[in-house]
């Protein structure tokens, strides 16, 4: 393992290198990645963020998009630089199954591998590693990486601060999830001042849906929110043909789950969709109930404690009637 001081010293001159995050990546993925490229070039550097696949459109006004690279869209040229990195920063994951085909490919490169992130039971792949679970984002860390480890405060820009707030802002669920500290309001007043626009970011990513996307959203509050009143849980289920008849796009069903969370005395909640190959789940609770758990167990995946999301490649009935079923083992969590 590499130590802060030889990853500096690796810093000090023009590297090649890229920045890749989880497939679908979410505004803490995308946020952070950017955040840490836009560091990046002003130290020289030729760096490059390979996204595994698309993401929402309300992430494209961010500095730095215009430069991203979707793997999927360009398997040739991105397979190429990541052979030709000397670094890769590996942000918002700790196991390569979460970047898809590029995994491989980053494994097998011979570049330092460094990790940034905050959630638990990282896989060892990794020369550097700065994580932490009780951060309440990947962003979070980025900033503590470029202003405390490698005393680099003052390149925290106008463009840096912007894209690492949007990661902070959406992990925090806009500040208001337990793990929403002291010190990430400190972290947040840091990146205002050094212009940050908090309420322009904000419009940007919440207030900017499509007329599709509202219409969906109270196509599932009105037809398929089903609520569990003896295990206090709430979940919601799409098809893939509702998806294409509200001509649904990456990123359009986000926070639709916590919809669900938000009805009172509701401990447990789940969003369920049919994609083409397999079903989505998102999960979120109150308190101590373990959502991850429950996804790692049941549904190949895994995450946060309040905050978790697997698959299956049953149908979709089946994954509702597993999710169902599964509840009386954790009635007594639910119902306390």
């Amino acid at each position: 393992m590499l130590d802060i001081a030889s990853l500096a010293a690796l810093l000090e001159q023009p590297k090649r290198i890229v920045i890749t995050t989880h497939h679908k990546p979410d505004g803490d993925a995308l946020g952070s990645s950017l955040g840490l490229y836009n560091y990046l070039i002003q130290r020289g550097h030729h760096a490059k963020v390979i996204t595994p696949t698309d993401y929402p459109q309300y992430f494209d006004w961010m500095p730095g998009n215009e430069e991203v690279i979707i793997y999927t869209d360009t398997v040739e040229q991105s397979n190429q630089l990541i052979a030709e990195a000397q670094l890769i920063f590996c942000l918002d994951f700790n196991a390569l199954g979460r970047i898809n085909e590029m995994g491989e490919q980053v494994q097998n490169s011979s570049a330092y591998k460094i990790m940034i992130d905050h959630h638990l039971e990282p896989q060892d792949f990794d020369d550097y590693r700065y994580w932490n679970i009780n951060a309440c984002a990947t962003a979070q860390l980025v900033y503590d990486f470029i202003a405390t480890e490698l005393n680099d405060k003052a390149l925290v820009n106008k463009d840096v601060a912007t894209c690492l707030y949007t990661g902070i802002m959406t992990d925090s669920g806009s500040f208001r999830l337990p793990n929403t500290t002291a010190a990430v309001h400190r972290v947040v007043a840091d990146l205002i001042d050094a212009g940050a626009v908090n309420w322009r970011i904000h419009e940007l990513v919440y207030d900017s849906a499509t007329e599709n996307r509202l219409r969906f959203l109270g196509h599932c509050l009105a037809n398929k929110l089903v609520v569990l009143q003896e295990f206090n849980t709430a979940y919601i289920s799409v098809t893939e043909e509702e998806l294409k008849k509200y001509d649904i796009n990456t990123g359009d069903t986000e926070g639709i789950v916590n919809y669900a969370l938000s009805i009172s005395g509701i401990k447990l909640a789940a969003f369920m969709v049919q994609r083409k190959d397999k079903v989505k789940l998102s999960l979120r609770s109150r308190g101590e109930f373990p959502a991850n758990e429950i996804c790692k167990k049941y549904f190949n995946g895994g995450g946060h404690r309040n905050a978790a999301g697997g698959a299956s490649d049953d149908t979709l009935e089946n994954v509702i009637a597993q999710f169902k079923a599964l509840l009386p083992n954790y009635k007594t969590l639910l119902i306390q």
